[in-house]
């Protein structure tokens, strides 16, 4: 509030700075304590001194008071209590805050004053003095060499208004889009912040790419790595799949490369690798909830909803997804935690007792180890996990691999100068 405004304007004019500076409010029932904050900044040893600004009523500055005098604070303390001026109303006075009314004689500032002055710290005779005690306290620390003098810097001029800087043509409107992932301005472009050279001079992979420009961070070389090997294992699964299919379609009917590639990306979804992201959320929640499997697959069956991540038209208990294996594989040799893949695994323990092509598919492979990866790695919040689930980064993976593949049939079927597709007859059932 202004009062802290005016204090810390005060301590900048004859100091050589602030370390950090505490509104604790005058609220009747505050969060924190004068002494609660003297007492930290005791024991904060790039602290010199302190400067408290207080006001009459309540019993605060009193804890600071026998705090000073039982010897817990070894720094200079320099504080004035303002509202002096209340002995002059012959009625109570209420000052704004909630608390700054005095209730007594030993809630006005003059006797907080005094009490604070005999207890050891440097009290002013008045606001007006508050700055030259401040000034003559801070000047004494630095000559015992005990706040090594730091050089005054010129502060810059206060740039041209910017409506007055438009109008003369000097900037340019604000913008209307916001980057924070990467730079081109520069010798450089820039991928979160790390110039290109450094990239390829480090030897990051796509993985690392991905970290940066996704994520916002470098990951560690077991995350990026696993970023690849997801890659890699979804960028194509045959022409038969639905995405490639199109894609296939597509390019023999004549079409371009981006049209190809659209016309499969456009069939992923929720039946065909876009369940990535609802599978890492429904094991997210129910791992967290602390569900047992059997409650998880039961209750998601009540709501008529199919577990994301379980279940293939091909593989089954006997048969089952090689990607699967090779990512659990990875993850057991490289992941500091497993949780989530466990927890994933123990559902499809339990669906499979319901049916044998309810196994684990690749989505549920994913979606559980990269909530393992984001919780594991330390570098990501709860909100942080929820918010990447929440956008799509998942399913954003399988999009990309993918994409791989996608071009892949495209370049096929143009290098074998295939026809039209039609679909024959004798597999369609026509009914009336």
């Amino acid at each position: 509030g202004g009062m802290s405004n005016e204090l810390y304007n005060t301590i900048a004019r004859v100091t050589d700075g602030i370390y950090e500076g505490i509104a604790i409010g005058g609220d009747v029932f505050p969060g924190s304590t004068l002494s609660d904050h003297i007492l930290r900044f005791n024991n904060i040893p790039q602290v010199k001194m302190m400067v408290v600004l207080g006001e009459l009523g309540g019993s605060d500055e009193y804890s600071l008071v026998e705090a000073l005098k039982q010897g817990k604070v070894q720094k200079p303390v320099v504080a004035w209590v303002s509202g002096t001026c209340a002995r002059l109303f012959k009625s109570e006075v209420q000052f704004g805050h909630a608390g700054a009314k005095s209730g007594g004689e030993l809630e006005s500032a003059q006797s907080k004053n005094q009490a604070l002055r005999d207890a050891g710290a440097v009290v002013p005779t008045s606001f007006e003095a508050l700055e030259s005690v401040i000034k003559e306290t801070f000047e004494k620390l630095v000559e015992e060499g005990n706040i090594p003098p730091v050089p005054e810097v010129t502060p810059p001029p206060i740039p041209e208004d910017l409506n007055t800087a438009i109008k003369s043509g000097k900037v340019r409107a604000p913008t209307h889009i916001i980057s924070t992932i990467s730079d081109d301005r520069g010798e450089e472009p820039c991928y979160a912040g790390v110039p290109m050279s450094t990239i390829i001079e480090r030897g990051y992979g796509v993985g690392d790419v991905i970290s940066l420009l996704w994520f916002k961070r470098s990951l560690p070389r077991y995350c990026t790595q696993f970023i690849e090997i997801c890659v890699m294992l979804c960028a194509d699964h045959g022409p038969c799949v639905s995405g490639a299919h199109n894609s296939i379609v597509t390019a023999r009917a004549g079409k371009d490369l981006v049209s190809s590639l659209v016309s499969g990306l456009l069939t992923i979804g929720p039946r065909f690798g876009g369940a990535i992201d609802d599978a890492a959320r429904y094991f997210k929640d129910a791992y967290d909830r602390g569900l047992m499997p059997y409650e998880f697959v039961e209750g998601m069956k009540k709501k008529g909803i199919r577990v994301p991540g379980i279940g293939h038209r091909i593989k089954s208990r006997d048969n089952r997804d090689k990607r699967v294996q090779l990512l659990q594989k990875y993850a057991h040799a490289h992941f500091p935690s497993v949780k989530y893949m466990e927890y994933a695994v123990q559902v499809e323990t339990y669906t499979l007792s319901k049916a044998n092509n309810l196994v684990m598919n690749v989505d549920g492979a994913i979606g559980s180890l990269f909530l393992d990866l984001l919780s594991g790695s330390g570098m990501f919040s709860k909100q942080e996990i929820d918010e990447i689930i929440e956008i799509g980064y998942l399913n954003g993976l399988f999009v990309l691999a993918r994409s791989i593949g996608l071009i892949g049939h495209t370049f096929d079927q143009k290098r074998l100068k295939q026809p039209l597709y039609r679909h024959p007859w004798e597999d369609v059932l026509y009914t009336k």
